[in-house]
């Protein structure tokens, strides 16, 4: 039986793509139009397996509201995945770069391959989603407008992909958590990689305590993330990364930092993502 599986925007958006990546091409995805859907329908079973989430992208940096949603949620991070994100200017059949006068997508994407559409006197036009744009194109077999959006949305959308791979930066990386319920998450065999969220008291050197206790596990910090406590008097909250070698060395130092913490929490233990 294949997976049910939430995720943010249209078919053959790159959140379909990063599911496709690791659940297979079989994967059933739930389109969601905000992140608060994926996590809410991810959370339902009656509704779905579990959920994959954007949470990070090498260029524009932390998705912070996802981490608030992650933390408000009772859903565990099982996997991640890193998804290299190739943009292409897509177009009905026939159409040539000369017919074109619009290019629709999402203002990101319409950010990262500037450099490509300055050439061009075209008139770009901000949507809500690059798949939901390359759909529009479908539908009305337009014949000047084209779209910036992925393979994926032109393999099923019927589209040409008049100029492949348009975006300025090549070097650029979407970082996705695969997310299940509590019960029906089981332990990732072989992980080396965890996520927590913990709070310091407001004592001097209260963080670096924390940090040094990781340090002396031998743990790779691969990311810290402070967030203040609703409510509080400028405490903070922080998310952590840590990367290790077995769970040994994870579990030693999990008991190491608990009693210099206020609270802890662990959101997944699970596989680094290529």
């Amino acid at each position: 039986m294949n997976k049910k599986i939430s995720i943010q925007g249209f078919e053959g958006s790159f959140h379909q793509v990063a599911a496709q990546q690791f659940f297979g091409n079989d994967v059933e995805t739930i389109c969601c139009t905000t992140f608060r859907d994926v996590v809410k329908i991810a959370s339902d079973k009656n509704k779905s397996d579990g959920g994959v989430m954007a949470i990070e992208n090498s260029l524009a940096g932390s998705i912070l509201p996802n981490y608030n949603l992650l933390q408000k949620s009772h859903l565990k991070i099982i996997g991640e995945i890193y998804l290299q994100i190739n943009q292409h200017l897509l177009t009905s059949p026939g159409v040539k770069l000369e017919d074109i006068r619009e290019v629709h997508s999402h203002p990101m994407a319409l950010l990262q391959c500037i450099e490509y559409l300055e050439k061009y006197d075209w008139k770009l036009i901000e949507t809500e989603d690059t798949a939901l744009s390359a759909k529009h194109i479908h539908q009305h077999r337009s014949k000047h407008i084209a779209a910036i959006a992925s393979k994926l949305a032109a393999e099923l959308y019927q589209l040409n992909i008049i100029a492949p791979n348009i975006h300025t930066l090549k070097n650029n990386y979407t970082r996705f958590l695969v997310l299940e319920r509590p019960e029906s998450a089981k332990e990732v065999a072989g992980a080396d990689k965890a996520s927590i969220n913990f709070q310091t008291d407001h004592s001097k050197g209260s963080l670096a305590k924390v940090l040094s206790k990781i340090a002396d596990g031998d743990i790779n910090l691969s990311k810290l993330q402070s967030f203040p406590i609703p409510g509080s008097d400028w405490r903070y909250s922080f998310h952590a990364d840590l990367e290790f070698e077995n769970l040994e060395q994870f579990n030693k130092v999990i008991q190491d930092i608990q009693p210099i913490t206020d609270a802890l929490k662990i959101y997944g233990v699970y596989k680094k993502g290529k």
